[in-house]
C-alpha cells in the first residue's frame, strides 16, 4: 500500500465511522477505497469488518445518553444481532468467492436503493406515527394506526436477526434496515432508534470481526487504519452527526457506492 493509498483508507475510516453513527452504510465508502487499493473483494470485506468494529463501539458510546432506558430491549436484540452477525459471517467463508462477485453487487445495488429513498422511508414513519391511536402504546403489531409492542415483539425479533445475516456477510446499508424494521414496529424517536441501531452494528460487526480473525484472509494495515480512522469518526458523527445536511450524506454514499458498483460490475 503506498502512502497515498494508506492517507486514503484513513480518510474513508473516518467517514464510515461518522457515517455510520449517524446514518449507516459506512461501508459504501471503505469498501471502494480497499478495492481501489488492490485488495480482493473478500478479504477487503473481512478487513473493513475488523476495521469498522471500534467505530460501531465508538458510536455506540457518542449516543449513550439516548441508551438509557433500553437495557432490556438492547440484550434481547443483540441476542439476534449476534447470532446473525455469525451466520453471516461464516456464509462469507462458506460460499465460494464467485457467489460473493455475484451477491455483492446486487446486495450494493439494493443498498443504495434504501439509502436513496431513506427520505421517502421516514416520511412514512412520520406519518404512521401521527395517525396511531394515542391509547395504541403495549400489545401487538398491528397495521399503521394500530398498537405497538414496546418490545416490537417477534416480528421485530427475527426481522433484526435476519438483518444481521446480511451485516456478518456485507455491513453496507444494514443500519438503515434496523431503523426501517424498528421505526415500523417500535413507539420511539428515531434519536432513541439511531442508539440502538448503533449498538446492534456494533454486536455484529465485533462477532463478525472475531469470527475473521482467526480464520479469514485480512490486511492488517487496511484493518489499522480504519480502526483508527472509525473510532475517530465515530466521536464525531455522534458529536456533530446530527447538523450535518442528510441530503449531502445522502449524496455522498450515493456517489461513492456508485463508484463501488461499478467496480465490482467491472471486476
Amino acid at each position: 500500500m503506498t502512502p497515498w493509498e494508506a492517507v486514503a483508507v484513513f480518510a474513508a475510516g473516518v467517514g464510515a465511522g461518522g457515517v455510520n453513527t449517524v446514518v449507516g452504510s459506512g461501508t459504501l465508502i471503505t469498501f471502494p477505497v480497499l478495492l481501489a487499493t488492490g485488495l480482493p473483494p473478500v478479504t477487503a470485506t473481512v478487513s473493513n469488518a475488523l476495521g469498522l468494529v471500534p467505530g460501531a463501539v465508538s458510536g455506540a458510546f457518542g449516543y449513550r445518553k439516548e441508551l438509557r432506558g433500553q437495557r432490556r430491549r438492547i440484550l434481547r436484540l443483540s441476542v439476534g444481532a449476534l447470532l446473525g452477525g455469525f451466520s453471516g459471517a461464516v456464509l462469507l467463508l462458506a460460499l465460494p468467492a464467485t457467489a460473493f462477485e455475484k451477491i455483492v453487487p446486487v446486495v450494493v445495488g439494493l443498498a443504495l436503493v434504501l439509502v436513496a429513498f431513506q427520505p421517502l422511508i421516514t416520511k412514512r414513519l412520520r406519518r404512521r406515527r401521527e395517525v396511531r391511536s394515542p391509547s395504541a402504546t403495549t400489545d401487538t403489531p398491528g397495521t399503521p394506526g394500530g398498537p405497538v409492542r414496546r418490545d416490537g415483539g417477534p416480528l421485530l425479533f427475527v426481522g433484526l436477526t435476519l438483518a444481521s445475516v446480511y451485516g456478518g456477510y456485507f455491513a453496507a446499508a444494514q443500519g438503515i434496515i434496523y431503523m426501517s424494521l424498528m421505526g415500523v414496529l417500535l413507539d420511539e424517536t428515531m434519536q432513541r432508534l439511531t442508539a440502538v441501531k448503533n449498538v446492534l452494528v456494533a454486536v455484529v460487526n465485533t462477532v463478525a470481526a472475531t469470527f475473521f480473525l482467526f480464520v479469514a484472509d485480512f490486511d492488517w494495515t487496511a484493518v489499522a487504519l480504519i480502526a483508527v480512522g472509525s473510532a475517530i469518526g465515530g466521536q464525531l458523527g455522534a458529536a456533530v452527526g446530527r447538523r450535518f445536511s442528510p441530503v449531502v450524506l445522502r449524496t455522498l454514499i450515493v456517489t461513492i457506492g456508485t463508484v463501488a458498483l461499478v467496480q465490482l460490475l467491472l471486476r
